[in-house]
């Protein structure tokens, strides 16, 4: 008789996982990212636990979207008061803070629960080239291959 070998929260390793955004599509860009925080990539994947590795974004002020998107995709917000309903074109949020820009379309890809919200906990988003995860030693990879 076989069974399932199911990965348990304890026996799972963590890498730490570069990923350079310059020039990336947003929408490929975080489904890679997913894939890699879910870990989905690796052999031990199990849909009920956390076998995702940490995932540093850098150059996220680069990121751009195809066709007139940039223009018509709107983020909103609201207060709860009466008209307190906030738009914010894609171009004025990669102008203030374009780190939430990715947070946002990598927490709507994850699951809905209190696993996704423990996976979204190991994301690092920057906009610029430096990091502070050098002494995690994270391995840079090629996210368009």
């Amino acid at each position: 008789m076989k069974s399932t070998q199911y990965a348990k929260p304890g026996e799972v390793t963590r890498n730490w996982v570069l990923i350079d955004a310059e020039g990336a599509t947003l929408g490929r860009l975080a489904t890679k990212a997913v894939m890699i925080l879910r870990g989905k990539n690796k052999p031990q994947y199990t849909p009920h636990t956390d076998t995702g590795d940490f995932v540093v974004i850098i150059n996220a002020d680069k990121v751009q979207l195809t066709g007139v998107k940039a223009d018509s995709k709107r983020y909103w917000r609201y207060s709860g008061w009466l008209g307190g309903m906030k738009f914010e074109s894609f171009t004025e949020a990669m102008e203030k803070h374009p780190e939430r820009v990715i947070e946002h379309a990598i927490k709507g890809m994850l699951p809905k629960s209190s696993l996704g919200r423990k996976q979204f906990t190991k994301l690092k988003v920057y906009a610029g080239p430096e990091h502070p995860h050098a002494a995690q030693n994270p391995v840079q990879i090629d996210w368009r291959a």
